[in-house]
């Protein structure tokens, strides 16, 4: 169990704009990933260092995006304004994981720019979605030489979360004792609804901090 992205919501302005600015800040571009066409969404990636990446996602005009989970945890954070969304953690063994939380685990896909397609099984969204500080889980099916962040240049790198919430839910939802996910990112617990309040980033620029 291991973090394997977090992800955040364009603003009013659309996807474009939001990557721009955050590309500015991070000063490092963030490049088109494609659209999840199971969700109704579309992203930008950026590769970060230690296998983990920044996902920029954005919701597209689609039937998708209505009825699927995520698109509608989407489709409403950019009606908010955007902003942090959630995070993810990889797992080798989704199955167990949806036995755990007496769930199915469904299969997420993204098509990329260059035509090649992303598979792999999730689940916990609905836990995500109900409350934001919680991540959902999933297991890759593509090869590994595929994963978003496997050409991290490691000029940026994840240093601190911000959050907000409940520590104990986070612990029971997580049951892995002893496990920590964000493998040596500092977690700082902070007052505000639950959720991402912060990423703090080391970049080629310096620290940054993204709210």
């Amino acid at each position: 169990m291991r973090l394997d992205h977090v992800s955040y919501a364009c603003g009013h302005a659309g996807l474009e704009a939001t990557v721009g600015r955050l590309s500015k800040q991070l000063a490092t571009p963030i490049v088109d990933g494609g659209v999840h066409p199971r969700f109704g969404t579309c992203n930008a990636i950026l590769p970060l260092a230690d296998d983990v990446y920044l996902e920029v996602v954005g919701v597209l005009e689609h039937p998708a995006a209505e009825k699927a989970l995520f698109g509608q945890a989407v489709r409403r954070r950019v009606a908010e304004g955007g902003g942090w969304l959630g995070w993810v953690v990889a797992v080798d063994d989704v199955t167990s994981i949806a036995a755990r939380l007496g769930r199915h685990s469904d299969v997420g896909n993204r098509q990329r720019p260059d035509g090649r397609e992303l598979r792999w099984r999730q689940v916990g969204v609905n836990g995500f979605v109900s409350d934001p500080q919680l991540p959902f889980f999933i297991e890759w099916e593509s090869e590994p030489d595929d994963h978003p962040a496997a050409n991290a240049s490691g000029d940026v790198r994840i240093q601190r979360i911000e959050m907000a919430g409940d520590r104990d839910a986070l612990v029971a939802w997580l049951d892995e004792p002893g496990v920590d996910p964000l493998e040596g990112i500092a977690l700082d617990w902070v007052d505000g609804p639950p959720g991402i309040v912060a990423v703090h980033f080391a970049t080629p620029a310096g620290a940054v901090r993204v709210v």
